[in-house]
This record gives C-alpha cells, sequence and structure tokens, in this order.
C-alpha cells in the first residue's frame, strides 16, 4: 500500500497521484507539485488515501508543498499572461500565414515554459512560429497539435441534448466510441444525428452502451426467427430495444404483429452488422 494524493489540472481532466510525504491535504486545497511539464498548481481532489501499489504506474513524484496566497496570485498573473501570449501568438500565426487555429495557451507555475495548444487540417511548419515567440516571451514554447475532440473539450458549447458537452462537464478522459455501437442502440446512421458538435461520434453513445449489451442478450434482432404465442412461426422485422417490443411479420399473416419479447421463443437469432460501405462512408465519425 501507498499513500496518495489526487491533483487535478483542469476543472474537468485527468487526475494524477502525487506522493503527500508529512503534508496533509485536503480537497480543495491547492498543491504545487513538479511534473514532466514542470511546476504546476493543481486542485487537490483526492485527500490522503492508502491504494494497492498495483494502481500506481511510475514512481511517485513529491508534493512540494500546500499552496500559499502568494502562489495563487503568481497563478492569477500566469492566466493573465496567457491571454497576453494568445493574443500574440494569433498575430504571428497571421503573420506567418500558417494553416492553423489556435485553442488554447498554458504557462506553468514557474514560467519556464509556454505551452500553446492549436488545431490544422494537415501537418503544419511552425519552426518559425515558436522562434517568434520566444523573443517575445523569453522562455521555452511548446506548440501542440490537438484533435477535434480535445478541441471541443478545451471550448466547451451545449450539446443537441441542450446540456453541457460530456467531455467538458464530466469526462477525464475520452472513450472510445464506434459506428457499431450506434447500430446496435438502433440509431439511424445519419452523420448529423449521432455525431457531436466536434464532427465525432457523441460521447454518450458509450455511456449508454453497457446498458443496450444487456438488453440485446434478452431481445431477438431483426431478421431473428422466433415462435409467437399462437405457436406459428415468424421474422422478427422492427425492435425497440427500450421497451422489448417486437414487430412479427408471421408465415400466417401479412400483417405484422406487435409482440413483448418475453412472448416469444427463439428459433435463430439475427445479426447487427455495419456493412462495408457504411463503414467506409461514416469512418471519420470514429477518428480520435
Amino acid at each position: 500500500m501507498k499513500e496518495i494524493v489526487g491533483v487535478r489540472f483542469k476543472s474537468v481532466g485527468k487526475i494524477y497521484y502525487f506522493s503527500p510525504g508529512d503534508i496533509q491535504a485536503n480537497v480543495g486545497d491547492h498543491a504545487i507539485v513538479e511534473t514532466v511539464r514542470g511546476v504546476e498548481c493543481g486542485e487537490v481532489v483526492i485527500a490522503n488515501r492508502q491504494i494497492e501499489d498495483n494502481e500506481i504506474s511510475s514512481p511517485l513524484k513529491p508534493i512540494i508543498r500546500i499552496a500559499t496566497p502568494a502562489d495563487l496570485k503568481t497563478v492569477e498573473r500566469n492566466k493573465e499572461r496567457e491571454k497576453e501570449a494568445f493574443a500574440v501568438c494569433e498575430e504571428k500565426i497571421a503573420f506567418r500565414k500558417l494553416k492553423m487555429s489556435l485553442v488554447d495557451v498554458e504557462c506553468t507555475f514557474d514560467n519556464n515554459k509556454l505551452l500553446f495548444y492549436f488545431t490544422a487540417e494537415n501537418r503544419v511548419d511552425f519552426r518559425e512560429l515558436v522562434k517568434d515567440l520566444a523573443a517575445v516571451f523569453r522562455t521555452r514554447i511548446e506548440l501542440r497539435q490537438i484533435g477535434v475532440r480535445d478541441e471541443a473539450k478545451i471550448l466547451g458549447g451545449l450539446g443537441i441534448c441542450g446540456r453541457e458537452f460530456c467531455c467538458k462537464g464530466y469526462m477525464g478522459d475520452f472513450q472510445p466510441v464506434s459506428i457499431k455501437m450506434a447500430k446496435e442502440q438502433g440509431l439511424s446512421l445519419n452523420p448529423t444525428k449521432i455525431s457531436g458538435t466536434c464532427g465525432r461520434l457523441m460521447c454518450c453513445l458509450k455511456n449508454e452502451q453497457n446498458v443496450y449489451e444487456e438488453l440485446l442478450k434478452i431481445t431477438p434482432k431483426v431478421g431473428a426467427i422466433v415462435v409467437t404465442p399462437d405457436g406459428d412461426k415468424g421474422k422478427v422485422e422492427d425492435v425497440n430495444l427500450i421497451t422489448g417490443k417486437l414487430r412479427v411479420k408471421t408465415e400466417k399473416s401479412e400483417v405484422p404483429a406487435t409482440l413483448d419479447r418475453s412472448e416469444v421463443k427463439l428459433l435463430k437469432d439475427g445479426n447487427i452488422r455495419v456493412n462495408k460501405d457504411e463503414l467506409k462512408a461514416l469512418k471519420n465519425l470514429e477518428d480520435q
């Protein structure tokens, strides 16, 4: 067992473990820690706790100290510096006529590094831009190209449901989402209906997938051969997984009957498959 403290550097981001040493940290405190990017200030979201050694992937770095009022003022100054750096960088991008869009700027607590996050359709040669920025700010400059999902997480916004983006509101890490999930959930494979503002598959498909997988285990799929309560053999033409209602066309009737999944006996189940044409047309929606 090892004692850890969980620290988060963004309001909704990954939680990193640090060794508290003799420091007692409380949830809501701000802590000064050393990371691979340099010295940073983060919020304590997990107070001192013992966890199993196998839950730690690498040696823990120590907490330097709990942030003082002076440290918090430094953080505020750094935020002002980030705004200034953002404006300067946009000017330099326009001057260099680079095809890139600046998304965010981060300044490490110790002012040893400025990180610029941007999106671009293709690779960008930003070597001259780095020189321009280094000449202005006299510190280490790092530019990172991010994807559209990361851009949405940073900028935030409202989804088609009217709520805040899942990635911005509560998701620490992105989860893989696939076209197969949309197919299994009975959704129309219309890109405008299954993709978020970022242009990729909606994250909420992953949130609901476990429920649909359980329902699929007990519900005949479209194409399944079943026996109705009257003893007639029929084929499932439509399924509502949530309500458990099936539309079954039997050999003795031209009009499909609506039955509950509990009322039929399964002889041969159907398959849910995404054909090659669908995959090809929607492939870009799965890109991370």
